[in-house]
């Protein structure tokens, strides 16, 4: 199975980009961020016509996140609803940032965790409550013998690696200890970086400031990533980020991430 994830920063500017994208790269699942759609505007004939199903979670021109596949959804669920016994309410229901489905046997969850702006601010607070409900609604509606992969833009550079300089993001949100602390706790509940596993290599990134030639430059970060469940990530046998989409006219500021996963030996 071929699972990919896809900042798209506006679906409507990049709709082309993404049906041309499908074509050439043909994933069985592709999760989508940031579509900035209401539920009601989202194209989903046309996706239909390239041979997928998609379930889309969305209110406004603010986020958004959707689930493109050709392998089936089932089970559908839109923010952290579902597991009310355990986390008795859902205080981010109405910011349409976590979908999540089953696609051809696998729980796929699409995440767009809050930017959190500045350290120190409400927002940075909120964003670290976030990826805790995250963590939490996970272990409440998942296994970690589970095949279940959650993917999206995180908006946290796991560690630096993940940043073209250090110096450069000195004091700024993405590259905080809390943040990356709370990734971590995601991977200590029973999930794996897969792009890392398959490649430990420093400065491959994911998104590029549209600003001062960044992406010409090579100044990025890896902040669009795909955590699976050990049983999983055991059976991933590439991936790649594709700079390619990324090029060219109106180009989203991320480039997808694909990860290729066995099942019973076939790619």
């Amino acid at each position: 199975m071929r699972i990919a994830t896809w900042n798209v920063n506006s679906l409507k500017a990049r709709q082309e980009r993404v049906e041309e994208w499908l074509v050439y790269a043909h994933p069985d699942v592709l999760c989508l961020q940031e579509t900035k759609l209401a539920d009601d505007a989202f194209p989903s004939l046309a996706f239909s016509g390239l041979g997928y199903e998609s379930v889309h979670h969305g209110h406004n021109q603010w986020n958004g996140v959707a689930i493109l596949s050709r392998v089936g959804i089932e089970a559908v669920t839109t923010g952290f609803d579902g597991t009310a016994a355990e986390l008795a309410v859902d205080p981010y229901e109405g910011d349409a940032r976590l979908i999540a489905a089953t696609c051809g046997g696998v729980k796929v969850v699409s995440v767009y965790v809050p930017n959190g702006r500045e350290v120190a601010t409400e927002f940075y607070a909120r964003k670290l409550e976030w990826l805790g409900v995250l963590h939490d609604w996970l272990a409440a509606a998942a296994s970690p013998g589970d095949d279940v992969v959650v993917v999206g833009d995180f908006n946290v550079a796991p560690d630096d690696r993940d940043v073209w300089s250090t110096k450069a993001f000195t004091g700024s949100t993405h590259v905080t200890e809390p943040e990356r602390a709370a990734v971590r706790h995601l991977c200590d509940w029973g999930m794996e970086d897969v792009f890392r596993r398959l490649y430990p290599d420093d400065h491959l990134f994911t998104y590029w400031d549209y600003r001062a030639g960044a992406f010409h430059q090579h100044r990025g970060m890896r902040i669009d990533l795909v955590l699976a469940t050990v049983p999983l990530a055991g059976r991933a046998t590439w991936s790649i980020v594709d700079r390619n989409a990324r090029k060219g006219k109106q180009p989203s500021d991320h480039a997808p991430v694909i990860v290729d996963f066995t099942d019973g030996g076939q790619p």
